[in-house]
């Protein structure tokens, strides 16, 4: 049999159906999909970045957030909605290689961004009067380059572990985009210390941030439900309770993917969860955090304005021109 067996020179991803009809309504709903998150994604930072109002350490950390999920969300939704429509799913094993560390790395600075805010809410409500000096523009630096660098290490080292093994035997990946779970499934060498890295990895970083986020919101509450104004605790909430939603989604749907024992088969079970990490949070987030946000409106509210009053100008000036060029030919 080892001599009948072939080295893997490309993958083969699985797509939601066989049917051409439905293939090309999942291209079209996987563009809606892309097009929509990333042009929220996109205006959260036009806004955050030009507005001087918005210049303070939360939306500091909303505009790298919605960064990471435009280029989070850049990095399956397109190559999904191509091989739909296009009815090939091949990728080549240095694609796959490049799309694991990627999903691995966004996948990492978006759940440490997302401790990182739990503590930016702790410090800005438990802690008012040392908010500037806790939370300076120096330690949002530090806190960020933190993040990127070891998000780094974290999808280099896991990457670089998984392409070490064999594929030699099956090269259908049971997923809509690559991953280590499904790679693992379809190796033909040894996986339990892989499988050992990825639990390690999963305990450390994602029970122990929403270990982190729980503890910062427990005092959060306590703290809001001391304030003696029921409109202060309403605004306070409407700060907590989305970022809950969202961090409880994402690591519930990572963990359920990355923890689950490795079979010979996937399900459109795992396709799903694994949607609801790498689609569904960097699409919602725009409106969850920042969308609802009053002053992320008025501020929406004021660039449009100033946008249509440009666009107004430009007429008058476009047409006191042609009046002036038609009364001088008179």
């Amino acid at each position: 049999m080892s001599n009948l067996t072939t080295v893997v020179t490309e993958f083969l991803l699985i797509g939601f159906s066989d049917t051409r009809e439905l293939q090309i309504l999942y291209s079209l709903l996987f563009f809606l999909i892309y097009s929509a998150g990333l042009m929220g994604n996109l205006l959260i930072v036009i806004i955050t970045t030009f507005d001087r109002r918005l210049h303070t350490p939360m939306y500091y950390f909303l505009r790298n957030l919605s960064i990471v999920d435009a280029c989070f969300i850049s990095i399956t939704l397109p190559q999904a909605s191509v091989n739909s429509l296009v009815n090939n799913r091949a990728i080549s094993v240095a694609g796959c290689a490049a799309q694991i560390f990627l999903v691995m790395f966004f996948s990492y600075f978006e759940y440490s961004l997302l401790t990182v805010m739990a503590r930016d809410r702790y410090v800005a409500i438990c802690h008012p009067l040392h908010y500037p000096v806790i939370m300076s523009p120096r330690v949002c630096m530090q806190m960020n380059l933190t993040c990127l660098f070891t998000g780094l290490l974290f999808a280099g080292f896991h990457t670089g572990y998984t392409f070490q093994l064999s594929f030699c035997q099956s090269n259908v990946i049971h997923q809509f985009f690559c991953d280590i779970p499904s790679l693992l499934k379809i190796s033909c060498s040894e996986t339990h210390s892989n499988i050992l890295s990825l639990l390690a990895s999963a305990m450390l970083i994602g029970v122990g941030g929403f270990v982190f986020i729980t503890a910062s919101y427990i005092m959060i509450l306590s703290t809001v439900l001391k304030f003696p104004m029921k409109e202060d605790q309403r605004k306070a909430f409407s700060t907590c309770v989305p970022h809950i939603i969202v961090v409880s989604l994402f690591l519930i749907s990572v963990l359920y993917v990355y923890l689950q024992p490795p079979s010979s088969s996937g399900s459109i079970k795992d396709i799903i969860f694994s949607v609801f990490y790498s689609v569904i949070p960097p699409f919602l987030n725009p409106i969850i955090y920042s969308l609802r946000n009053k002053k992320i409106k008025e501020a929406l509210r004021i660039v449009m304005k100033r946008k249509f009053v440009l666009k107004m100008k430009g007429k008058t000036v476009v047409l006191s021109q042609c009046c002036s060029t038609s009364f001088i030919q008179k």
